[in-house]
């Protein structure tokens, strides 16, 4: 399985376990934020704070990215059991 596929085919990444109408809005609620944290990111370029701008909206965009897919694992490990 490659990296991609694991964030990008919601086959294949921890959202598979929702309906396909959730996975749906899951994947547009990451693909909206990650719009936006490159915007952010290009947008700081010419401030001097680009660097620590740019930095943090990644950070984020990790962290919430992260925070989705174990949200889903977690509900899905306590809902099998």
């Amino acid at each position: 399985m490659s990296l991609y596929s694991v964030v990008m085919n919601d086959d294949q990444n921890p959202l598979k376990v929702l309906p396909k109408p959730q996975r749906f809005q899951a994947m547009v609620f990451l693909s909206l934020m990650w719009s936006t944290v490159f915007c952010v990111a290009i947008g700081s370029w010419a401030y001097w704070g680009e660097l620590v701008i740019g930095h943090l909206a990644v950070a984020l965009g990790v962290i919430l990215t992260g925070l989705t897919f174990r949200s889903v694992n977690n509900n899905a490990g306590s809902s099998a059991d």
